[in-house]
């Protein structure tokens, strides 16, 4: 996801199973988007967007997003409110992300600051479980794994989950891509069985390999730009099983 910090300041275990119409060994998609009709549209946004016309977004085929909430310690989106509860006027489950940053402070440190400023978690079945965006590092690309090695990298990553589920009593979905995941955790399966997957490729082909571990994805973010306001995506089930996973049932 794109970072929204201007230069001087930056910017459970998943419980929709893959369909298997649509994959090929309960990993891919047999096709592009169109070959998954029925599955439901959803989009992420950040500061980017600004003010997003949420009626327009749901008219659009909308039924989910997730929306920035903060970055390390020392960010919170000014957008995030008018978005946050924008779409859920407008009858959209959402959710909140926070963009890792782990050369910066304890992944303790940056989950507590999350979910304080809009990370919390409701089984209310319209808020999705909290989500961690680590991705190649986007203010350093000699430091693309932010300085840490792989067991450290690992260490942070469930330092970070710990404490959402302290806080909030969901692990949080991991969204990043194969490529980070499989090069600076070194493909570390720890966290598979009981965190969502939230998996970013944007190829035509589909989905593709998935980060070490997960067999299958619940949020697949295919494309930086299209109908909905920033980044698209779909939910790998149904609508019922959209809101049963943000239950937490």
């Amino acid at each position: 996801m794109a970072r929204d910090r201007k230069a001087a300041r930056h910017r459970t275990r998943a419980l929709a199973m893959c369909l298997a119409a649509l994959t090929v060994g309960g990993v891919a998609l047999a096709g592009a988007p169109v070959s998954a009709a029925g599955l439901p549209k959803g989009h992420d946004v950040s500061s980017h967007q600004k003010n997003v016309d949420w009626q327009k977004a749901r008219a659009k085929g909308a039924r989910f997003v997730y929306v920035k909430a903060t970055e390390s310690t020392n960010y919170r989106s000014p957008h995030f409110a008018q978005q946050y509860d924008g779409a859920r006027e407008a009858g959209l489950v959402r959710g909140a992300y926070h963009f890792a940053l782990p050369d910066k402070s304890s992944g303790t440190a940056q989950a507590a600051y999350f979910v304080r400023n809009g990370g919390a978690w409701s089984a209310d079945g319209w808020t999705l479980p909290p989500a961690l965006d680590i991705e190649y590092n986007p203010y350093d690309k000699k430091r693309k794994c932010y300085g840490l090695g792989k067991a450290r990298m690992v260490g942070w990553i469930r330092a970070f989950s710990d404490e959402v589920e302290r806080l909030t009593g969901r692990r949080p979905v991991i969204y990043t891509t194969a490529h980070w995941w499989n090069t600076c955790t070194g493909g570390s399966g720890a966290f598979a069985s009981d965190h969502a997957l939230w998996v970013a490729r944007y190829n035509a082909a589909g989905v593709g390999t998935l980060p070490g571990g997960w067999s299958y994805w619940t949020i697949w973010q295919y494309d930086n730009s299209g109908s909905l306001p920033g980044d698209q995506n779909l939910f790998n089930g149904s609508a019922r099983q959209l809101k049963r996973f943000a239950r937490g049932a």
